[in-house]
């Protein structure tokens, strides 16, 4: 090897290790504002945490400039009930304990935000803006979610995940990879707990799993009796029900549409199983032959099961014209018994639009929903909105506080109902990210901001994974991934064909 060889790999590396490097590096920016010129207007920052509205416990906002050629800022916080916190670096990067300090003092005040940042050289200091400080506690120790490629079809490497909300640790739950490379999803606890939850697994070792009582029940993921696979789960908050629809789910590509993909189902069907006695609950008005019923959830005093319901069409030929209203049907707990009519609740017929995803706050006030021109699997649909029915006064509208341009769905509650989270495409219009917002004593959302993230412009660009079906946890959730792994790739399970 020559010395001209030598020296050409030397380079190659050292150029790579200071390509690993220059993040940290940059970081380490310590340029102090001076000779400032000031601007009367509002930095553009990223992610957008301008007027939000915030609870006390939640993660350090970090922020950067949306401009790539700022080369450091400086940030000083302020609240209005006392205390401060100073950033300077490449992006605002929040000491943990100094911002939890900061909230818990301003609770129910607000926090003044003063950017300056330095372009070539010279500084210039910003308007400063507003963060608000929610009286209403989260309630929550954190989140669960789905992790997966933006793609179609392959799922070669994906998983479940939960993440600490007061800080920015995340921990893999179970990896496809950990159970020979199915399907894994919607992990589904009951009101947050993560003591009892269900998730699915897709795949050659298919099932879908009830933690429940410290134990862990694989079932059969194909429902003989009802003709398909169990999905979109809800539980009973007494616990011992667990609602699902059984879908036969089908998908298509547009060649020429705002819209990527469908998907949608070719028959579905609502039931509710019995996790004790491992019976299926089903009823005719559930399974009716030329109608969908789809997407369950029981109301949270648990006497009322909330489904779609949608007359169905020639699939693919009449996609378009399958638009689902949300109905309910009561429930006796005691018995296990559905009840015997059927009230439409939101009627397509009326709207001429389609409703998905009902999810009932917990404090029995509101039902959340996303709307769409039709069909329900509203992840793929540039239009889907979050709307809210207020279940006092039947009233029903859209979030157009919390909307954008691009699809909204997979929304949540907390415990307390004064928070909630959804997924969304608004960021760059393919990757799905995590927003929170609250909701006041009048019904009204605030501004939502994205799941905080330590240097979040960095870390955001180099994801490349959508986030999917996330739900709150009151605490972590402890899943013994090797041994589960294990249990998916066997083929023991539970027949539920009662």
């Amino acid at each position: 090897m020559t010395k001209k060889h030598l020296s050409a790999i030397i380079d190659g590396h050292l150029a790579w290790l200071f390509s690993l490097l220059l993040p940290f590096i940059v970081a380490a920016c310590t340029s102090r504002p001076e000779n400032v010129s000031d601007l009367d207007e509002t930095p553009a920052i990223y992610p957008d945490y301008t007027g939000v509205t915030v609870p006390a416990d939640i993660a350090p906002l970090d922020f950067a400039m949306a401009d790539d050629a700022v080369t450091c800022i400086d940030v000083e916080v302020k609240g209005s009930k006392g205390g401060s916190i100073h950033a300077n670096g490449a992006y605002a990067d929040f000491d943990i304990d100094e911002w939890h300090q900061l909230l818990a003092t301003n609770r129910g005040g607000q926090l003044d935000v003063t950017v300056c940042a330095e372009r070539e050289g010279a500084w210039v200091r910003y308007r400063p803006f507003t963060i608000y400080v929610s009286r209403h506690a989260l309630d929550e120790w954190g989140v669960t979610y789905r992790r997966i490629a933006p793609g179609y079809s392959l799922y070669t490497n994906m998983g479940l995940y939960q993440r600490d909300l007061s800080s920015f640790d995340e921990e893999a739950l179970l990896l496809n990879s950990q159970s020979a490379e199915s399907c894994v999803n919607c992990h589904t606890p009951n009101r947050t707990r993560p003591d009892q939850y269900v998730f699915h697994v897709r795949g050659k070792h298919g099932a879908t799993v009830i933690h429940r009582g410290g134990t862990d029940q694989l079932l059969k993921a194909r429902v003989d009796l009802l003709g398909g696979s169990m999905v979109y789960p809800y539980w009973h908050p007494e616990g011992r029900y667990c609602a699902f629809s059984t879908n036969k789910t089908a998908q298509q590509f547009h060649l020429c549409d705002s819209n990527r993909i469908e998907v949608y189902d070719s028959q579905s069907d609502v039931f509710v199983y019995d996790t004790e006695t491992r019976a299926i609950i089903s009823d005719s008005l559930l399974s009716r032959a030329d109608w969908s019923e789809n997407v369950p959830v029981f109301s949270p005093d648990g006497r009322w099961l909330y489904f779609l319901s949608a007359q169905s069409q020639e699939y693919p030929k009449d996609y378009r014209q399958q638009r689902y209203s949300l109905c309910r049907i009561a429930f006796d707990a005691s018995k296990g018994e559905l009840g015997h009519e059927v009230d439409t609740l939101i009627s397509a017929h009326a709207t001429g639009k389609s409703v998905t995803w009902p999810r009932p706050s917990y404090d029995g006030r509101y039902i959340m929903y996303t709307q769409i021109d039709y069909g329900y699997f509203s992840v793929w649909h540039v239009e889907s909105d979050l709307w809210l029915l207020d279940l006092q006064t039947g009233a029903t509208r859209p979030l157009d506080e919390v909307n954008s341009h691009e699809s909204e769905s997979y929304h949540n509650w907390n415990v307390n109902s004064h928070w909630f989270l959804f997924t969304s495409r608004r960021d760059d219009g393919l990757y799905t990210r995590i927003y929170l917002s609250s909701i006041d004593d009048d019904g009204r959302a605030t501004k939502p901001f994205m799941l905080p993230q330590r240097d979040p412009k960095r870390y955001y660009s180099r994801l490349l994974d959508s986030y999917n079906t996330p739900e709150f946890t009151a605490r972590p959730v402890e899943m013994d991934a090797r041994t589960m792994g294990i249990r998916i790739d066997s083929d023991d399970r539970i027949d539920t064909a009662k």
